[in-house]
């Protein structure tokens, strides 16, 4: 009997032993399924995430209207970038074509002043080491008693002549920048006109009547009617 005891003991510890190791093995796969599932769901987030991200949606060049201040201030901090703004590209060779213009004109008028002014100062300080005006004169032509009082009116006259063109260059270019800038926000404001088919004149013969008189063949005359749709 005590063996047999023992026996059954030793079986009954063994199916205990077994039933933990299968209890045990199973929560470990339902943690392990917990996991699995929490990952997908991680990868499932970050997926959704970028692919929000990742969506852009192009821009309708079409209805893009410029905005009006915006387009003032890009014109007056750089020139040209208002037109550059409003994509009218085609005014910018007009625009820095005058601004290349009048700056070839101020450096030439500038240039050329500064040597009739070099020259008339030559001429009346009467030292003949100092006769730059001699490159001025043709071949073969000096300057005299008889000629001096006309030689030293013209480059004084040429000296005030190139320095007034120099001046206007300056107006001409600011001109030209206040222009341009008056251009890029006036062409953004009209983005808003309305420039569509639906804007007509119809110009037909009417009948007008005319007050008063009572003669009936001055009652009505003849004219022109003018209809605008929009």
């Amino acid at each position: 009997m005590g063996r047999l005891f023992v026996i059954i003991a030793t079986l009954a510890m063994a199916l205990t032993c077994h039933a933990q190791e299968e209890a045990e093995q199973v929560t470990d796969t339902l943690r392990t399924d917990e996991v699995v599932n929490d990952t997908l769901r991680t990868n499932e987030v970050s997926i959704m995430i970028d692919t929000t991200k990742q969506v852009k949606v192009p821009r309708d060049w079409s209805t893009w209207k410029p905005n009006p201040q915006r387009a003032l201030w890009l014109a007056l901090v750089v020139p040209g970038a208002g037109q550059i703004y409003n994509r009218k590209f085609w005014k910018l060779p007009i625009f820095y074509g005058g601004f290349l213009g009048c700056i070839y004109a101020l450096s030439w008028n500038n240039m050329m002043y500064k040597d009739y002014s070099q020259a008339y100062l030559d001429i009346m300080d009467n030292d003949p080491n100092t006769a730059s005006y001699n490159k001025f004169l043709h071949l073969g032509v000096q300057i005299t008693d008889a000629n001096k009082s006309r030689y030293e009116e013209l480059f004084r006259s040429r000296k005030d002549k190139y320095r007034r063109w120099r001046d206007m260059s300056i107006f001409v270019m600011i001109g030209v920048y206040a222009l341009s800038v008056i251009d890029a926000y006036v062409d953004a404001e009209l983005s808003e006109f309305d420039i569509s088919k639906d804007l007509s004149l119809e110009v037909r013969p009417t009948v007008i009547q005319n007050r008063g008189g009572g003669n009936p063949l001055q009652a009505q005359s003849v004219g022109l009617s003018c209809f605008l749709n929009f």
